[in-house]
């Protein structure tokens, strides 16, 4: 069996970013492995130890440092990485993303692709879903169990009315999130193995983007403001109430 996690290379948490003009800068930010990603590394390289007879493949589309993570991927354990050398802005949307990774995928002859439920530079949850649609692949998305039996699997992720469990065949897609297994930390001896694992690097090919942005802006939220007038007891009973059922 051969299964692919999909990472990706976002500004760490404690970088700046700027925004001007509507270009995003994060000129000398430091990069890292996405967190929700991490999740997927994990979760393969338990069922391959649980006895899984698998090849685990770290894939990734991005500009050439991206390399540092899919090493962090290959620290971790991963068997083996993959990496489709693109810049960002050439690569285009996620669904254009999603294309070129898709068709690496096929290549590899995967049967299962773990990646991150979300992506943290773009806040978006549409890669999983458009790769499965790319794929022609069953998906379970923002999964917290994961298991295997045979070609079968066996997936509890989180509906919009609670936990929900899903039953499909291979191939498929999903998505990871926190819960579903806690990333280990890459070992000294684990971090020098990784330098000598195979990393294959090629050009990207082209991608043509499906949406155009038209503007960026950082979210900005105001805090609300206001002042509880009457007795101390008569402010007391107002701000537990406004905590109680909100501020209407």
């Amino acid at each position: 069996m051969k299964i692919v996690t999909v990472v990706r290379r976002v500004p760490d948490v404690e970088a700046r970013v700027e925004v001007d003009g509507g270009d995003v800068r994060v000129s000398g930010a430091a990069w890292s492995l996405d967190g929700m990603d991490e999740y997927g590394v994990e979760q393969a390289l338990r069922m391959r130890e649980g006895g899984l007879d698998a090849e685990v493949v770290a894939l990734a589309v991005g500009p050439a440092d991206t390399e540092e993570v899919l090493r962090t991927a290959l620290a971790m354990g991963a068997d083996r990485a993959r990496l489709l050398v693109a810049d960002d802005a050439d690569v285009g949307d996620v669904l254009a993303r999603a294309r070129l990774l898709a068709d690496a995928i096929r290549e590899e002859g995967a049967d299962l692709v773990l990646t991150g439920g979300k992506q943290a530079d773009a806040d978006s949850a549409a890669l999983g879903p458009a790769l499965a649609e790319h794929l022609g692949w069953p998906l379970a998305d923002w999964t917290t169990h994961l298991e295997l039996d045979g070609t079968q699997v066996r997936a509890v992720h989180d509906g919009d009315a609670g936990p929900e469990t899903l039953a499909f065949a291979l191939p498929a897609v999903v998505t990871t999130q926190q819960g579903l297994a806690e990333p280990r930390y890459p070992t000294l001896p684990n971090i020098m193995k990784a330098k000598r694992k195979p990393l294959d690097v090629a050009d990207a090919p082209p991608a043509t983007p499906v949406t155009n942005v038209v503007g960026r802006a950082p979210e900005r939220r105001e805090r609300a403001r206001r002042m509880l007038d009457g007795s101390l007891e008569d402010q007391a009973r107002e701000l537990a109430r406004v905590l109680r059922e909100g501020a209407a």
